[in-house]
């Protein structure tokens, strides 16, 4: 149908209000599954340090009658130590924008905080849940926590074809990160079975498996501890689900926890009781002086990862996860 010659359309005219919706819409994850499952402690040092120990392995104790008593040899406890790291984001706004009418928010620096805070906290969980080294820095290095993936040496097996994954892990005061295997390899499920079992023997009772989504995807098709695939509805019927969240051992239950920060060629089989995340100084705003015209404001935070028995965890690692 043709358009009436004179009528005056949108696209000649000048002057139309702007329709903006005054939402802002932010697809990016906010989740952090290991700072949240993890126990939180005080720190009251840049170098905080915690003690671990053991019991004397099980032995066949028969003793003849009358004996006299023989001491037992005390071992020492061991001091174990990781460094706290700064973590810090800024948001700086110029004055003329915090001044002018905005859609979505009234405050641009209010605005630009809101979304600093979620992204200092995604920070945090990658570093505590992937394999950085620990160093104590320098007057111009910044100092690092060690990462859970490091810590972990004792139960740990790679599925790399390449060359030989190691974890040199606590030595002399420091934790080295990892290597990875140069070629990734094909997970079985008697890797993990291998690993639960060796949490459990060393005496670790863990019940989480940290994975990313390659990973969480390959257990809910290819291994056949995954629970039930039926979920009861409120009618009364199952219904079949294609994904799992629980696998089931011979040593226990574990809840699978997707992560979207740790490395997706790992499973972290972990004890969450000895594990704990220590605050030297709690996320907190501070003022920083103007830039000029500018405005800025940053958050700060103070933590490091205490790892107080590193052999109830286990880990299977270099995981290609097409295959």
């Amino acid at each position: 149908m043709a358009v009436p010659t004179g009528t005056f359309q949108t696209y000649q005219a000048v002057g139309n209000k702007e329709d903006v919706s005054d939402l802002i819409f932010n697809i990016s994850p906010t989740e952090t599954p290991f700072t949240s499952m993890v126990k939180k402690v005080k720190s009251i040092s840049t170098l905080h340090e915690w003690q671990t120990d053991a019991l004397d392995a099980a032995a066949d104790n028969a003793q003849i009658q009358g004996d006299a008593a023989a001491t037992n040899t005390a071992t020492p406890t061991v001091r174990l130590r990781n460094y706290t790291q700064i973590l810090r984001k800024v948001a700086q706004v110029a004055g003329t924008q915090e001044a002018v009418d905005k859609y979505g928010r009234d405050s641009e620096m209010e605005y630009q905080l809101s979304k600093r805070m979620p992204e200092i906290k995604r920070d945090l969980e990658k570093i505590t849940s992937t394999n950085y080294a620990s160093s104590a820095g320098s007057a111009s290095v910044p100092a690092h926590m060690a990462s859970v993936e490091s810590w972990i040496t004792t139960n740990k097996t790679s599925v790399g074809t390449g060359t030989a994954q190691t974890t040199p892990g606590y030595s002399g005061g420091t934790v080295v990160a990892p290597t990875d295997s140069t070629v990734k390899g094909s997970v079985a499920e008697t890797h993990l079975q291998t690993i639960i079992q060796a949490c459990w023997t060393a005496g670790g009772q863990p019940n989480k498996l940290l994975v990313g989504p390659g990973t969480k995807a390959k257990i809910s098709t290819a291994f056949t501890g995954v629970a039930t695939r039926y979920r009861e509805v409120p009618s009364g019927q199952a219904a079949i689900v294609s994904g799992v969240d629980l696998y089931v051992s011979n040593f226990g239950e574990f809840t699978i926890v997707p992560s979207r920060f740790v490395r997706d060629q790992n499973i972290l089989v972990l004890d969450m009781k000895f594990w704990a995340l220590a605050a030297l100084r709690p996320f907190f705003t501070k003022k920083l002086p103007d830039l000029g015209d500018a405005a800025q404001t940053a958050i700060y935070g103070e933590y490091t990862l205490e790892s107080r028995q590193e052999a109830a965890s286990g880990k299977v690692t270099d995981i290609d996860t097409t295959k």
